[in-house]
């Protein structure tokens, strides 16, 4: 147990006025650096135009107002007793940057608002308490940090998946050289909930080498103050400049005519409230080029052309517009986790409009950040169905298929336009090949059937996709229904070679990542409708058994979702007779960074029984691991990366490893 130093109570230190000119002095001097401070630990579900425009409000809100007296002006932790590590991080800091730490302690109680706010308060401004005028303004323009590379948007995902305090601990530590204790100490006087635990989890994120971690943090793609500009849409603020100029007239004639006609653009059951007028016009829907896919660098759904033999049913389209801004009780709405089902701030991009298996279906691509599906039936009963899913930041693989219909256990998807090759195949099934699947030439499959929710496991549908060689892609994915509009894809990470380096996920296709899913395929059913972007089974370890030399493999299956945070399945796949006997699943872990580029390093364990009646604890660590040591009611250790020692049925152990580059693990559970 950790000895604690007794703290030793003093008269707290006289309180020292900070004038509103040094306030300002510190935040010219430092305003790059509180702006991006501010970026980084604001909600990226944002967006990254309104994140660079809060955060620049926020450092600049940070200023105390004119009426600020100069005597009521201090420095927060000057006027308490302070704990020894608020003491220690004070005297790092040095007396000179007192009016810079009490100008970041405000911005940082300001973009921690933000996530604190209630789900009803407006999305441009923080919760009430930190309520101010949300300046700047910009008009006509959209604001983007440059891009950065692969390494820079993982970490923004990884980021993206954490709270506010985890992500303000990260920044505080690589960016302002905070150390831990004077982070806990700043976090806490922020008001951030579990600070000590908001450290313990920033220090997880990034790439083992912090150095390396800190040059991507403070890379172009994390500076709000180096920005790049996009107009906004044309078409729209032509509208918009229209409208005003046509209610500034009425009102300008009589302000009754103007709320009658607010009240005739409402529609008489109040669709279209509080959503902009061109947004619920068919006419002012986007729609893409045909051939603009094999155009363009940005293969997502921005590049899937319209499609649908009612693509231009100026009623069908209206009628699902005004379902969507807002939904009668009739209309069945469904959405992923955490995807947004409010209505549509300006046009959406027009996907499909058809008929489908005696259904009128109309898909739009809502600006970059979620697909919405409208269905209605073309006769008898039933209401109409909304259903949301998100599909910000998507690829080839996970933009290319969509799922268009559902009719009892079949389903038909609507592909992307570079889709060349289209088949399914049984991952219960490894060995046999796929079947080409009909397509319809304006994109729709054919019915394809849908894994089982429940009862037994034994098949499991996929659609295996090629790529068009016209995006000099050309290569087969596969992709599977868990129950979303967007499948999810499926993906392979094969242990490395000795001596080689970590391999990255591949495509699921080869024998070996066939057979891998073969006997981790029906533990997909506990992610079916999770919003899942992508599944991915790594093969971290390769153990030989005790008593006959016969080897088993760990794989670690981690789930992606759309939202960020991840779900990690570790499964034992034991010597079997069938190629498809089921593995073993040994821990599962919700919200975490393992199996992931940004948690490369990993231990499990099991108790396994021998063909003779023995039973073992077995253990296995990725390929770091150097050392392998089991405690408790079971004593052993090993040099290496897997374990094998004697021990009772369901003997209590504690397993931890070494890694070569220094560092400790325990089994994940």
């Amino acid at each position: 147990m950790p000895i604690h130093q007794p703290q030793h109570r003093s008269a707290a230190a006289p309180r020292q006025p900070l004038g509103v000119q040094q306030a300002e002095a510190a935040l010219v001097e430092h305003y790059p650096r509180l702006v991006r401070l501010a970026y980084v630990v604001l909600p990226p579900a944002l967006g990254r135009h309104r994140r660079v425009l809060a955060a620049h409000g926020a450092v600049q809100r940070a200023l105390p107002g004119p009426r600020s007296a100069p005597d009521r002006v201090r420095v927060p932790a000057q006027s308490r007793r302070r704990s020894p590590e608020a003491e220690g991080a004070a005297r790092a800091e040095g007396p000179e940057s007192a009016p810079y730490a009490w100008m970041r302690l405000r911005v940082l109680r300001t973009a921690l608002a933000y996530e604190r706010r209630p789900r009803w308060w407006p999305g441009r401004l923080p919760a009430p308490a930190a309520l101010r005028p949300a300046l700047p303004v910009v008009w006509g323009l959209r604001l983007f940090p440059r891009a950065g590379g692969v390494d820079e948007l993982a970490l923004d995902r990884a980021l993206s998946g954490v709270p506010g305090a985890v992500r303000a601990a990260f920044a505080l530590q690589l960016l302002d050289g905070l150390p831990e204790s004077g982070v806990r100490a700043l976090l806490a006087e922020a008001g951030a909930d579990d600070p000590a635990g908001a450290v313990r989890r920033a220090a997880r994120l990034g790439s083992p080498d912090r150095a390396a971690t800190q040059v991507l943090l403070r890379s172009g793609e994390f500076d709000p103050c180096t920005v790049q500009t996009r107009p906004s849409d044309l078409l729209r603020r032509r509208h918009r400049m229209r409208a005003v100029a046509l209610a500034a007239a009425l009102c300008v004639v009589a302000g009754t005519l103007a709320v009658a006609a607010e009240k005739g653009a409402r529609g008489p059951d109040g669709a279209g409230a509080g959503v902009s007028v061109p947004a619920l016009d068919p006419a002012a829907l986007l729609r893409t080029a045909a051939e603009q896919w094999a155009d363009t660098s940005r293969i997502d759904f921005t590049a899937w052309p319209v499609r649908g033999d009612r693509r231009d049913d100026g009623e069908l389209l209206g009628r699902a517009l005004r379902a969507w801004s807002a939904p009668p009780g009739t209309v069945r709405v469904s959405a992923t986790p955490e995807t947004a089902d409010g209505p549509p701030a300006q046009p959406p991009r027009l996907l499909f409009a058809g008929e489908v298996d005696g259904a009128a279906v109309v898909l739009f691509h809502d600006g970059g950040v979620r697909v919405v599906r409208y269905a209605e039936p073309l006769s008898g009963g039933g209401g109409a169905a909304l259903d949301f899913a998100r599909t910000d930041d998507a690829d080839v693989t996970t933009a290319a298929a969509v799922v268009v219909n559902r009719t009892g256990a079949k389903a038909r998807f609507l592909l992307a336009p570079w889709v060349s090759e289209t088949t399914t195949r049984d991952l219960l099934a490894p060995d046999t090949p796929g079947r080409p699947l009909e397509v319809g030439p304006d994109g729709i499959t054919a019915p394809v059937e849908r894994p089982a929710a429940g009862g037994g496991c034994d098949v499991w549908p996929v659609l295996q996709l090629r790529s068009s060689e016209r995006i000099v892609e050309n290569h087969a994915f596969l992709v599977t229904d868990l129950g979303d509009l967007a499948p999810a894809h499926l993906t392979y990470t094969p242990q490395p070679g000795r001596g080689a380096p970590a391999r990255q996920p591949r495509e699921a296709t080869g024998p070996e990542a066939l057979g891998a899913w073969a006997r981790t395929a029906c533990s997909l059913r506990a992610l079916s409708g999770s919003g899942v972007r992508a599944v991915n089974n790594w093969a971290f370890a390769e153990q030989k058994l005790p008593e006959g030399g016969a080897r088993a493999e760990w794989l670690c299956t981690r789930a992606d979702t759309w939202r960020g945070p991840g779900r990690v399945l570790v499964q034992f796949l034991q010597p079997a007779a069938s190629p498809t006997a089921p593995a073993a699943v040994v821990a599962d872990r919700d919200d975490t960074a393992l199996c992931s580029r940004f948690g490369q390093h990993i231990l499990a364990g099991t108790h396994w029984k021998a063909a003779s009646g023995r039973w073992y604890v077995l253990a296995a660590g990725s390929r770091a691991v150097d050392r392998i040591e089991a405690t408790g009611q079971v004593q052993g250790a090993a040099g290496g990366p897997t374990l094998a020692v004697r021990a009772p049925r369901d003997a209590s152990v504690q397993l931890t490893a070494g890694l070569r580059g220094g560092g400790t693990l325990t089994a994940v559970r």
